[in-house]
């Protein structure tokens, strides 16, 4: 994994994405060459039309991370990486269009982009086709040694397992674990040098994956791993960094207080985030005014109440405020304001409501309130007052989401479906977790592009 912007990538995903951008290059330069022979125009040199070439690729690039081009999916299998690439394709001519419209100077010839995205669709199938099990391969995958053979050794034997995951394990040691659940766990006291027995395996990393450290440690063995240059890590650090949430099984206040991070309220980048905040809540509510209208006299003419729906959040520092949606459930959803989890197939949803929240139209009228600044576009999803009482008591941890801005869109958004349990708001508590910890305008930027691929293709909503 590389880290950029605080933010982790995997060295395959970065190296696609590096040959991607040459090729779009490539293709963009070989699409004006095609027709400029054609009509037996002069061949400039390539530097004259750069900053065309740089728009394009940068486009296609945008579309192909929106659509979720850079997924582990993508890497094994050929089919699905072929039908992200059409739709981001489809959607790189959208984006192009609009810049086009915007900055002329930047404009190709309708000619020449039809070239350049049929060489572009080739090109990046061919690259897909030839170098995607490659990438997706054990040969650019860290080979990792697991000390521990208990509960959380065995957790990350099982996120191996997983398709698509970022890491392979080369060997787990037993520290003398009273009940092991790791069956081929090498005995420590098997092992003559440690440091040794790591290096053989061909680790690049040791994950200290102990259930009781105190007392426990094994700081000489550590030691000696460390001098000789391999990597060192505590399971909550790993888990992190491989599964982009932060594991509420394994981590410890200590942790979270010690370890990098939480730096989200630093001046440049809050400045940066607010503005960038206002400037596109009042575009977007300027450009979807009309949408908001149309749904609303729908919805009015479905069912009776009110087209808009209030409801009270809890924001930063655990302040409440009002959002405001599209309503996309019956006026008697609720009786008595008591808050109910949304179910799968809810019967108090209506149709047209049903539409709505499928897009996330509902959500638009929410672009006030990131206005007024109660909200970013960006942030852990506020939660009702009802429900915020009960996971606090239930779900270690759970204030801390509240020392960042909530957002329409966040990081667990994207990464996990639609969810109304307990166990849900865990698994999306991890992910809002490691958002305030690892905010920058990067992952800002990343959510943004990637919800998108919640849009189109919608998970769970309800």
């Amino acid at each position: 994994m590389i880290r950029v912007f605080k933010h982790y990538l995997p060295h395959a995903v970065l190296l696609l994405g590096i040959v991607d951008a040459l090729f779009l290059m490539v293709a963009g330069e070989l699409g004006w060459v095609i027709r400029a022979h054609q009509i037996g125009m002069h061949v400039t040199p390539l530097t004259t039309r750069l900053p065309q070439l740089i728009s394009f690729t940068l486009a296609l690039q945008i579309a192909l991370i929106a659509v979720g081009g850079y997924q582990a999916a993508s890497f094994l299998s050929l089919r699905f990486a072929a039908a992200r690439l059409a739709v981001a394709i489809v959607l790189g001519t959208i984006f192009l269009s609009m810049v086009f419209f915007l900055f002329p100077p930047l404009a190709l010839w309708r000619s020449n982009l039809l070239y350049a995205m049929l060489l572009a669709i080739l090109l990046l199938v061919t690259v897909r086709a030839v170098l995607g099990e490659t990438l997706g391969g054990e040969r650019f995958k860290p080979r990792i040694v697991v000390l521990g053979a208990g509960a959380r050794a065995a957790q990350i034997r099982d996120l191996a397992d997983q398709p698509g995951i970022n890491f392979v394990v080369a060997g787990f040691v037993a520290m003398g674990e009273v009940d092991p659940m790791v069956a081929d766990a090498a005995p420590r006291e098997q092992i003559d040098n440690l440091a040794e027995h790591v290096i053989e395996c061909r680790a690049t990393e040791v994950v200290l994956a102990l259930q009781e450290r105190r007392n426990a440690l094994p700081l000489k063995d550590l030691l000696r791993v460390k001098t000789t240059g391999v990597t060192v890590s505590d399971i909550s650090t790993f888990l992190e960094r491989e599964t982009g949430r932060i594991d509420l099984n394994s981590v410890n206040p200590s942790w979270l207080i010690f370890s990098d991070g939480f730096a989200s309220g630093q001046m440049v980048s809050s400045f940066f985030k607010r503005g960038f905040d206002i400037i596109a809540s009042l575009s977007l509510l300027i450009l979807t005014l009309p949408v908001i209208i149309v749904f609303a006299i729908l919805i009015k003419i479905e069912s009776k109440g009110p087209a808009f729906y209030r409801q009270r959040r809890v924001g930063l520092f655990n302040e409440s405020f009002e959002i405001l949606k599209l309503r996309s459930m019956r006026q008697d959803a609720e009786v008595g304001d008591t808050a109910v989890w949304a179910a799968e197939k809810d019967p108090r949803i209506t149709r047209i409501g049903r539409i709505i929240r499928k897009v996330r139209i509902d959500e638009l009228p929410q672009t006030w309130t990131v206005l007024k600044g109660e909200m970013s576009f960006v942030g852990p999803r506020p939660e009702r007052p009802q429900f915020v009482r009960q996971l606090e008591e239930e779900l270690p941890y759970y204030a801390e989401r509240h020392m960042v801005k909530p957002g329409i869109t966040g990081w667990a958004q994207i990464n996990y479906p639609y969810g109304a349990s307990i166990e849900d708001a865990r698994h999306k508590l991890e992910y809002d977790l490691y958002y305030a910890k690892n905010y920058s305008p990067f992952l800002d930027l990343l959510i943004l592009i990637q919800t998108l691929r919640v849009v189109l293709w919608p998970t769970g909503a309800r």
